[in-house]
């Protein structure tokens, strides 16, 4: 019932918070210099994966796991985020519940910032994570924007060992 209304009021606009920001807010992390998404997502993630947010999906391909659905420590990957050429890129801490994951993410709003425990809910019409909305944690509601995500990339077993051995963080 609660996700049924999480859901009706992700539809609304400027809504209140998800139930579950109640006890750990989304954290906004001031930043002396520019950090990206990419290299905060690498850093982050143990994904290595070098370039601009737009070219992860398909660098993964055979490299590591490129998932629909959410889980800790993948990054979530989103197309088209202001134009064909620009992308996102967010590390999944936590799974809230089936339509709402926790993400730590830099340059969220192109200021260099990190967004800590940032909300995502999952919008889609197929409940398939294909769609999405972002909390906004400056203004402290629910963005009105939906993104599209091309997936979720993660760590393998065999991909740990490859990576463990040529990447440095």
């Amino acid at each position: 019932m609660a996700a049924l209304a999480l859901l009706c009021a992700a539809c609304a606009g400027s809504v209140a918070p998800p139930a579950s920001v109640s006890g750990d807010a989304p954290t906004l992390v001031e930043s002396d210099y520019a950090r990206e998404c990419a290299a905060y997502a690498r850093e982050h993630s143990g994904i290595a994966i070098y370039g601009d947010a737009y070219t992860w999906w398909d660098q993964a391909e055979g490299r590591y796991d490129r998932e629909s659905t959410p889980q800790p420590g993948a990054v979530l990957v989103l197309t088209g985020y202001a134009g064909p050429k620009h992308g996102h890129l967010a590390v999944v801490t936590r799974i809230v519940g089936p339509r709402e994951i926790r993400v730590d993410h830099a340059n969220w709003l192109n200021d260099g910032n990190l967004y800590l425990n940032t909300p995502v809910i999952d919008v889609s019409a197929a409940n398939d994570w294909s769609e999405v909305r972002v909390w906004n944690t400056r203004e402290g509601h629910l963005g009105g924007n939906t993104y599209a995500v091309q997936g979720f990339i993660s760590l393998t077993n065999s991909a740990i060992t490859a990576a463990s051995g040529s990447a440095s963080f």
